[in-house]
Order: C-alpha cells, then sequence, then structure tokens
C-alpha cells in the first residue's frame, strides 16, 4: 500500500510568513539595545533615507493639507459652522494624514531601498558569510535600518505636519474667504497635547514596520535578482495593508483613552 501524502492546511504559509515577522520583528526590538550599536551605519541610513524622502513628503503636503481644508471647509460651511473650519483640518492631518503620508513615503521611497539592499546581499550570499563568520546580521544590518527608519518618520511627521497645517490655512483663508482669527481661535479651542503625542506615536510605530517588513523581504528573496524585486514590490505592499489597520487600531485606542477636549 502506497502511503498518502498529507496536503499542506490552507493558509499555513501565510501564517508561516506572519510568524516569522514578528519573530523578526522582535529580534530586531531585542537587538536594539545589545553592544556594540552600529551608530556609523545608523547615521548613514538616517541621511540616506531622509535624502529620498524629505522633498516627496513636502510636496505631498501641500496638497494633501489644501485638499483637507477644502473638503472639510465646504461641508462645514453647508452645516453652518464655518468657526470650527480651522479645527476640523487641523486635527484631521495632525492626527491621521499626517503619519500616513510619512508612512507610505518612508515605506515607498526609504523601505524599498532598504528592501532591496538587504535583498541584494541575501543573493550574494554576504548575509550567510556574516553569519559564518559569527556577525549578527540583524544587529550589524537590519537594527540601524528600522532605527533610522523610526527617526526619520518622527521627523518627517513633524514636517508633513507644519506644511499641511499652513496650506490648509492658506486654502481656507485666501480661496474660501475664512478669517484668520476664527480658524486660529477654533484649533486652539478643541486642539490638544496628546494629539500631537498620538501623531508622533503613530510616525514611530509605522517607522518600525516599515523597517521590519523592508529588512524581512530582503532577507527572504526567492528566485535570484528577479525575487528580489518581487521582494520589492511586496514589502512596499505589506506595508501599506499593515500601516492602514494599525491605524485604525491605534485611533480607535486614543478615542477611547483621551477624552475630547471641552466634553
Amino acid at each position: 500500500m502506497t502511503a498518502r501524502t498529507a496536503r499542506p492546511m490552507p493558509g499555513a504559509g501565510a501564517l508561516r510568513e506572519t510568524g516569522r515577522l514578528f519573530a523578526l520583528g522582535l529580534d530586531v526590538a531585542v537587538n536594539i539595545f545589545k553592544r556594540p550599536f552600529q551608530f556609523r551605519e545608523f547615521i548613514q541610513q538616517c541621511w540616506f533615507i531622509a535624502s529620498v524622502t524629505i522633498l516627496p513628503t513636502a510636496l505631498v503636503a501641500i496638497p494633501f493639507g489644501a485638499i483637507v481644508a477644502l473638503q472639510l471647509g465646504t461641508l462645514i460651511v453647508q452645516l453652518g459652522a464655518q468657526s470650527f473650519t480651522g479645527a476640523a483640518s487641523v486635527l484631521a492631518i495632525i492626527q491621521q494624514a499626517a503619519p500616513l503620508v510619512t508612512a507610505l513615503l518612508v515605506a515607498g521611497a526609504g523601505g524599498s531601498a532598504i528592501c532591496a539592499d538587504i535583498g541584494s546581499r541575501t543573493i550574494r550570499e554576504e548575509i550567510d558569510a556574516m553569519e559564518v563568520l559569527g556577525v549578527s546580521p540583524i544587529q550589524r544590518l537590519i537594527v540601524p535600518r528600522v532605527l533610522a527608519a523610526m527617526l526619520v518618520a518622527v521627523l518627517l511627521n513633524g514636517l508633513v505636519s507644519v506644511v499641511g497645517v499652513m496650506g490648509g490655512y492658506f486654502f481656507n483663508v485666501v480661496l474660501q474667504g475664512g478669517t484668520p482669527g476664527a480658524y486660529l481661535a477654533s484649533f486652539s479651542a478643541l486642539a490638544q497635547l496628546p494629539d500631537l503625542w498620538i501623531s508622533e506615536l503613530k510616525a514611530l510605530i509605522f517607522g518600525f514596520i516599515a523597517g521590519v517588513v523592508a529588512a524581512y523581504r530582503g532577507l527572504n528573496p526567492k528566485g535570484g535578482p528577479k525575487g528580489v524585486g518581487d521582494a520589492v514590490n511586496q514589502s512596499v505592499v505589506i506595508t501599506f495593508l499593515l500601516l492602514f489597520f494599525v491605524n485604525f487600531v491605534l485611533t480607535a485606542v486614543y478615542l477611547q483613552v483621551v477624552p475630547a477636549k471641552g466634553s
């Protein structure tokens, strides 16, 4: 009698990949505190990621803030609450738009470059050579890149917030005939400092996710050089999906934990 070969369970591969991704994230978190810290590599990666994301981030932030201001301004005028235009626009930009725009650009520009770099090292067997020599590739290569993505994401989030708020102010006051005093007064009346904290926290977590996913796909390419290109595309798509899911969870928790100002 011939033995029957067991068929793999549906979805087992996806669960396995998810587990490996979470394991890599845990390894990165543990190796952050190990010495020696690769400070030079960290600075180089910060400069590289910032150089490829600063200009696109600023260019995206201006129309993004304008769209939010114009759409909300039109809706609020229809509802007869023109005095709250500033608060609605600024809170939407700081809490939601700025972290997402920052993370998408860090993942799309910086994350794809990280994935391509790690993937090319993997197919050239440099990662295996490091492990044979007793050098941890996670501590030597992955940790500096993930920390650089986190730092740049936090800094770019501030840039997007400032540029987006300025763009929203300009379009609301100049194009929609709003008053500067009402715009600023409504913002100061409804906004609070935790709104900025959750924005920076989102950017920090999004940067960590973008760096870990890019590193994971770079460490596991399939099919040689073509596999590296496929890994880059997969890393960007996976990062985008995770970012929107994590953003939903963080926003829901924040709205439940932090009471609205004036309530």
